[in-house]
């Protein structure tokens, strides 16, 4: 985990050079094949992609769904992001709480009718709080996919991080279905772990107010074989295919606001501590 020492004033640390810094084309988002920050992002991507077998995810199902960590109000949560730079990220290396802010602040602008899903926007994230625990981020962050059945081309890196992952060479878990049935939902699917499905728990645990829209942006932002290359439809049911616009329109605010214009926080905070006392407020079991 990459731990930073912020200061007073996050934002003085991380503000780009204004003569150099510039506003980046969407093709310029997701960029995996070169960039100053590749060598981070190959590496943790093929820790995930050795180690997230079904044997690993049912294991931290088991250590994380019960939600017995700490107890810890959101918004706390939100900041204490501060502490974490996301490293299989090739678009940011600053803190992923501006982040939060950003993707919020986006979706306010064109939905400014819906409070949930600007809320979505700030707390989607907040699962990586598993890596200040101790969790390593190739558990933590990144691109999920299925495990228990083939690994799909579109997974980021697929043809040279898998070698090592022994669900990919066994016939029970390398076929189309794998251990599933055609279209039994992605509700029956195991994810590879990490904080969209931590995060989901906590939501359901703590019994939080946000509709099923916003669960499925959180629980599958990170789903790109999915949502943005069209695979995995063959586990998919009626109700996954009803929520898959949601989770399309989540993630244009999830990637298109990664800027280095980084907002200011601490403007923004009674607003959006309003929302989470609505929709889940007080102290959270995580």
């Amino acid at each position: 985990m990459r731990i930073i020492n912020i200061g007073p004033d996050p934002s003085l640390a991380y503000r780009p050079n204004l003569e150099t810094s510039k506003v980046k084309d969407k093709e310029d988002y997701r960029n995996f094949e070169s960039g100053s920050l590749i060598d981070r992002v190959f590496n943790t991507y093929s820790l995930m992609h050795t180690y997230q077998t079904v044997e690993f995810v049912n294991q931290k199902h088991t250590e994380w769904n019960g939600c017995n960590h700490t107890r810890m109000g959101m918004m706390d949560a939100i900041m204490s992001l501060d502490q974490l730079v996301d490293e299989s990220d090739p678009d940011v290396d600053f803190p992923n709480s501006f982040h939060a802010f950003q993707t919020a602040e986006g979706i306010r602008q064109e939905h400014p009718d819906k409070e949930w899903f600007q809320l979505v926007g700030l707390i989607h994230d907040v699962g990586k709080i598993m890596a200040l625990w101790d969790e390593p981020q190739w558990a933590v962050v990144g691109d999920t996919f299925p495990v228990g059945c083939k690994f799909q081309n579109s997974i980021v890196f697929r043809n040279n991080t898998f070698l090592k992952n022994p669900d990919d060479n066994n016939p029970k878990y390398n076929t189309e279905f794998g251990i599933y049935e055609p279209n039994c939902g992605l509700d029956n699917v195991l994810m590879s772990w990490g904080h969209d499905e931590y995060l989901y728990r906590v939501m359901k645990f703590n019994k939080c107010l946000i509709p099923e829209e916003g669960l499925y942006m959180i629980r599958f932002h990170s789903f790109y074989p999915w949502h943005s290359h069209g695979d995995y439809m063959h586990l998919c049911n009626d109700k996954d295919l009803k929520m898959l616009p949601w989770v399309k329109e989540f993630n244009k605010f999830d990637l298109y606001t990664k800027t280095t214009d980084l907002p200011d926080v601490n403007n923004l905070k009674v607003y959006y501590q309003s929302l989470i006392d609505k929709y889940c407020p007080g102290v959270l079991q995580w």
